[in-house]
Order: structure tokens, then C-alpha cells, then sequence
């Protein structure tokens, strides 16, 4: 009986777990249902996740020191570098000094990173890695500020190959030291270097480079300065000595700049030259106008030195003369001799007329004559004056002015030898001449002040352009 029970209980059992593995039929509702893809029901690996264990590293950072360089003790290991210059930001003539931006790359070989892959050729990491291994200790030789730019992240980026060979890359601002040659300014062409060398190793631990020569030097086409023209850049080398430590390789970027001309001829060469030939207006002017002529002088002269002083304000304290320093101060010297020109007319004018008044009171009756020889000189008549010479024949006033010029002249040279008296006579007319004929100062200056000034142009611009 027991083992009857025992039986039936086994069947059951096993009814049961048969029912219970049969798929169950859903109630129909008239939808159909899609199958559900199959990689849903997978479980995706995270590749991030630290998995439990001693990971594999590629590059044996920690086993190696690398405070020292590649080889140490052996021979010097090559760095080759290439430049990239994105752009000349601006060059002061004040400071004498450049600002240039660039990605600056090294390359060298280092067996200490070399790794084993069958599928990366390369490994690219960011500026975290170069802290833990060994780079160039490449520094700007005369440079007076630099940065490596780090927005959004610094801007490294280091590159290992398997068989160990290193791409260092970093994009850099640098402001350095230019010395400039302003003895032609502004008709001048400034050539500057960017110099590159290894801060503590020596031409015996380390040789820079150039990686591809002249192809290691590339620029983009877009650069522009607003006041220069950039003709070429080209790239050098040379050792550098010094006398505490050894020597070192150093790499030179040179470029050089051709100023433009038309700004300065706008805002210096243009109005030197107006104010020069406004300067010679006064010629055409009377020189009884006596407040015109001083007016016009001084105005000139005064503009002439705003100009010098405004040129001279964005320039270096040279101790040496600029090409825009000669052609303003030799304007400057034509606008003062102007003013001059009109002080040694109204000098001359002056004198005339104390002559005349000394003659008028030693002979009355010359004053008539002595007048009217005046006015006609002049070229002025006033009414009076007119009225006065109305009874005189022309002739007449000719032959009276002539035998009065002998008198007068005779008077001044009576009691001299026969040879003095006639050079005296030939000085005494020509002296009389001049202080008749002041006006023809202006005549002449209207002449010799205009050609000098174009003679000085043809000069200047034949030697400094």
C-alpha cells in the first residue's frame, strides 16, 4: 500500500512539471504580436569598467625613469622640430618686438615607449602624459612673454608609435625681441628671428634640427599685417656658445617685413609738403601786409611742428637720424627761411625810408623827386601823390632822378681817391638799388625757394626709396 501511494504522488508530480513547461496560450485580441530583437535581450559589455585584476599597459610608464633622457650616456639624441606660423599678430616699433602664434612639433625617437600592437599604429594622449615622461626642454631665446594656449584644454597633444617614436605638438603665442634698423624708416624693410634652443643639454646630449629643411618651416596664407608687407620667411641654424656652460644647438625662424608707404605719405609726406608750399604764399603777398605775412609764418611753422612732434611720439628714442627726421626737419628749415625771407624784406624796407628821411631832411628840395622815384619802384600811387607829379613831364622826372642819384652818390664819396671813388660809386648804386627795390627779394624767392625744395625731392626719394 505504501508503495502504491508513493507511485501515484511520483505521477502526479511529474504531470505537473510536464503542464508547467508547455507554452501557454495567450488570449486573442486580434493584435499580432512583433518578435523582440534578439540583441536586446544581450547585455552590452562596458568597455570603460575596471575589471578585476592587474591591467595591461601598453606604454611601461612606471617602469623606466624618466628624468633622464632617451640613451643617456651614449651619443646625443637627434630632435628634429617643424614649425607652423598661424599668424603675426602684430610687430612695435616702440618696443622693437613681434608677437607671433605657432604649433611648434618635436621629433624624436625614445625605446623606452615603444610598444607591441598588432592594431594601433599609433597612440595619441593630451597634455596629462608629458608630466610622466621625458620631452625637449625647447625655449625662446630673447622672448619676453609666452603661453601655450589652453582653451578649451591645453593645447599638447603626444603621439607614440610602436617602435617608440614620439610626435610632441603644442600650439604657442610668443612675444620676442626684434632689433630694428630705423635710419631708413618709413621707406625701411625690417628682418626678424625667432630663435629656438635646448635649455639644459648641450650640442653633446642633444641635436636640434630642422626635420625637412627649409619644408620645415610652413606659414598660412592668409597672414596679413596692417603696415607691412611679409616678402619671405626662411629658416637657419647655427651653435651658440656660452661661456659657463658649453655649446647648443640653435634653430632661427627669419622673416622679413616691408613697411607700407601710403599711410606715411598720407599722414607725414603729404602735409610737410603743403605746409612747405603754403609757407610760399607770403612771396605774393605785400610786404606792407605786415600781419598776413607774420600770421601765415608762424602758422606754418608752428603746423610743422605739431607734424614732427606727432611722428616722433610713436617712434623708439634712437640716437640716430630717420629718413622721415631729414625730410621733415629740411621742410621744416623752408617754412623758417620764409619767415626770415620776410624779416630781412621788412629790414630792408625799414632802412630805405630812415635813408630817405635823413635825404629829405638834409635837401628839401629832393623830397618831391626822392618821393616819386619811391611810388614808382612801388608800383602805388595815392591820389596826393598822383596830383603831385601831374606837372612834370616823364622825361623830366627820369633826367631829375638820375642827376640825383649822382649827387647823392657823390656826396658819399667826396673827399676818397680816384679809384675808390669809382668802386664806391658802383657800390653806391647797387647798395641803392637793393634798398629801392626790396620787393625783388620776394621776386627771386618765388623762384629759388620752389626749385630748391623739388631738387631736395629728386634726391630724396632717389636715395631711400
Amino acid at each position: 500500500m505504501p508503495y502504491f501511494i508513493r507511485l501515484i504522488l511520483f505521477l502526479f508530480c511529474l504531470m505537473v512539471l510536464v503542464e508547467s513547461r508547455k507554452p501557454k496560450r495567450k488570449r486573442w485580441t486580434g493584435q499580432v504580436e512583433m518578435p523582440k530583437p534578439s540583441h536586446l535581450y544581450k547585455k552590452n559589455l562596458d568597455m570603460t569598467k575596471i575589471r578585476k585584476g592587474k591591467p595591461q599597459q601598453l606604454l611601461r610608464v612606471d617602469e623606466h625613469d624618466f628624468s633622464m633622457r632617451p640613451a643617456f650616456g651614449g651619443p646625443a639624441i637627434p630632435v628634429g622640430v617643424d614649425v607652423q606660423v598661424e599668424s603675426l599678430d602684430s610687430i612695435s616699433e616702440v618696443d622693437m618686438d613681434f608677437t607671433m602664434t605657432l604649433y611648434l612639433r618635436h621629433y624624436w625617437k625614445d625605446e623606452r615607449l615603444a610598444f607591441s600592437s598588432a592594431s594601433n599604429k599609433s597612440m595619441t594622449f593630451d597634455g596629462r602624459l608629458v608630466k610622466k615622461i621625458w620631452v625637449p626642454d625647447v625655449f625662446f631665446v630673447h622672448s619676453k612673454r609666452s603661453f601655450t594656449h589652453d582653451t578649451t584644454t591645453d593645447n599638447i597633444m603626444l603621439r607614440v608609435f610602436p617602435d617608440g617614436h614620439v610626435l610632441y605638438s603644442m600650439r604657442i603665442t610668443v612675444t620676442a625681441m626684434c632689433n630694428m634698423d630705423f635710419s631708413h624708416f618709413p621707406l625701411d624693410s625690417q628682418t626678424c628671428s625667432l630663435e629656438l634652443e635646448s635649455y639644459a643639454y648641450t650640442d653633446e646630449d642633444l641635436m636640434l634640427y630642422w626635420k625637412n629643411g627649409d619644408e620645415s618651416l610652413k606659414t598660412d596664407e592668409k597672414i596679413s599685417l596692417s603696415q607691412f608687407l611679409i616678402q619671405k620667411f626662411h629658416t637657419t641654424s647655427r651653435l651658440a656658445f656660452y661661456s659657463s656652460t658649453g655649446w647648443y644647438n640653435r634653430l632661427y625662424i627669419n622673416f622679413t617685413l616691408r613697411r607700407h608707404i601710403f599711410f606715411f605719405l598720407l599722414q607725414t609726406y603729404f602735409p610737410a609738403t603743403l605746409m612747405v608750399m603754403l609757407s610760399w604764399v607770403s612771396f605774393w603777398i605785400d610786404r606792407r601786409a605786415v600781419p598776413a605775412r607774420v600770421s601765415l609764418g608762424i602758422t606754418t611753422v608752428l603746423t610743422m611742428t605739431t607734424i614732427i612732434t606727432g611722428v616722433n611720439a610713436s617712434m623708439p628714442r634712437v640716437s640716430y637720424v630717420k629718413a622721415v627726421d631729414i625730410y621733415l626737419w629740411v621742410s621744416f628749415v623752408f617754412v623758417f627761411l620764409s619767415v626770415l625771407e620776410y624779416a630781412a624784406v621788412n629790414y630792408l624796407t625799414t632802412v630805405q625810408e630812415r635813408k630817405e628821411r635823413k635825404l629829405r631832411e638834409k635837401f628839401p628840395g629832393m623830397c618831391g623827386m626822392l618821393h616819386s622815384k619811391t611810388m614808382m619802384l612801388d608800383g602805388s600811387y595815392s591820389e596826393s601823390e598822383a596830383n603831385s607829379l601831374a606837372g612834370y613831364p616823364r622825361s623830366h622826372i627820369l633826367m631829375e632822378e638820375e642827376r640825383q642819384d649822382k649827387t647823392v652818390v657823390h656826396l658819399g664819396l667826396s673827399g676818397d681817391a680816384n679809384a675808390a671813388r669809382k668802386k664806391g660809386l658802383l657800390k653806391g648804386q647797387m647798395g641803392f638799388r637793393i634798398f629801392q627795390n626790396t620787393h625783388a627779394i620776394d621776386k627771386y624767392s618765388r623762384l629759388i625757394f620752389p626749385a630748391s625744395y623739388i631738387f631736395f625731392n629728386l634726391i630724396y626719394w632717389s636715395v631711400f626709396s
